[in-house]
């Protein structure tokens, strides 16, 4: 029987995939499965993932005909999973020897819908323990519990969802599929859902996944207009919040991690980094958008901002409406 079923989408990563690979070979196990994804790469990345999967045990290679985003390949391999539990990894990231052993040991003795763990955050030689933003470790909770309180980091600004293992009995519940066609944020959509849907959660103190910050080829280093599908996930966050029965509660998170996101873009504007008509669209829609929050949670979410970013947000709302962009 499968009990842990492994899903790794690559895309053009012929760089670091060997590395990954590598790791995945170090957390082999008789009831481990590896759903190797090739988003449709253009680069060496499908010959390595031909050899790999004819000598990794308890390997399976699907492939994409055409690429169709991390999300989309993620949905592949829960489509072809077969384990008790799911867990994810990105082609460009690796693992400790036996950590697989250990989430699944983990999830066997307490017996939760998911288990968050920390990990450590490798970019060049540098190494930083990443740490999940709940105190109580080892202890099963309510993951609604770890929403709030708006104005500090929490459970759902914590968006890695290669670091944690799931029961697959959240597929019954609709929480383990990702929403396609967002370039970004799809995992913070995804966050979100999982905390207001799933019934029990645990966190530990197990750093097995290393994560590799500033590759060239990361979205998050390319200042394209996928960047802007932000925009689209939170409105999805805010939308879905709002019919929560503990969606008054929880509506403050939601704007106030929004604003926060918004002023990270624009700021990366404001740098440089993003081109002049992308740009220009960033600050239109972000506009749209703040108008389309509920207005009394976002004028007491930018009162308790500091002063410079509530000035930004409240001189772009007066923006004044693009027909086309509204």
């Amino acid at each position: 029987m499968v009990k842990l079923s492994v899903i790794v989408p690559f895309f053009n990563v012929r760089q670091y995939a060997p590395d990954t690979l590598r790791s995945l070979e170090a957390n082999t196990g008789p009831d481990v499965e590896f759903l190797l994804v090739d988003d449709c790469s253009t680069d060496d990345t499908p010959a390595l993932l031909e050899r790999a999967a004819a000598r990794l045990p308890g390997a399976r290679l699907l492939r994409h005909e055409r690429n169709r985003g991390i999300a989309a390949a993620r949905n592949t391999g829960l489509e072809a999973a077969r384990g008790r539990y799911v867990t994810f990894l990105d082609g460009d990231d690796w693992l400790v020897p036996g950590h697989y052993g250990r989430l699944v040991a983990a999830m066997d003795d307490l017996g939760c819908d998911f288990l968050r763990t920390d990990h450590v955050r490798a970019t060049g030689r540098e190494r930083v323990v990443q740490r999940v933003p709940h105190g109580r470790r080892g202890q099963v909770a309510d993951p609604r519990s770890a929403i709030l309180p708006a104005d500090r980091s929490t459970s759902v600004d914590h968006p890695f969802v290669w670091a944690d293992v799931y029961h697959r009995r959240l597929e019954e519940r609709g929480l383990l599929r990702f929403t396609e066609g967002l370039h970004t944020c799809e995992d913070r959509l995804w966050t979100w859902r999982m905390h207001r849907g799933a019934r029990s959660f645990a966190v530990l103190n197990l750093y097995g996944v290393f994560y590799r910050r500033g590759v060239a080829s990361s979205l998050t280093r390319i200042g394209d207009e996928r960047q802007l599908d932000f925009l689209r996930a939170f409105d999805l966050v805010l939308a879905e919040t709002a019919g929560d029965p503990d969606g008054e509660e929880l509506l403050p998170k939601v704007v106030r991690t929004y604003c926060a996101m918004m002023c990270h873009h624009l700021a990366a504007d404001a740098d440089g980094r993003y081109q002049p008509e992308v740009g220009r669209k960033l600050r239109t829609l972000s506009a749209a958008a703040l108008r389309r929050m509920p207005q009394d949670v976002l004028e007491r979410t930018l009162d308790s901002m500091d002063a410079e970013r509530a000035t930004r947000l409240r001189r772009l709302r007066r923006r004044p409406a693009v027909g086309a962009a509204a």
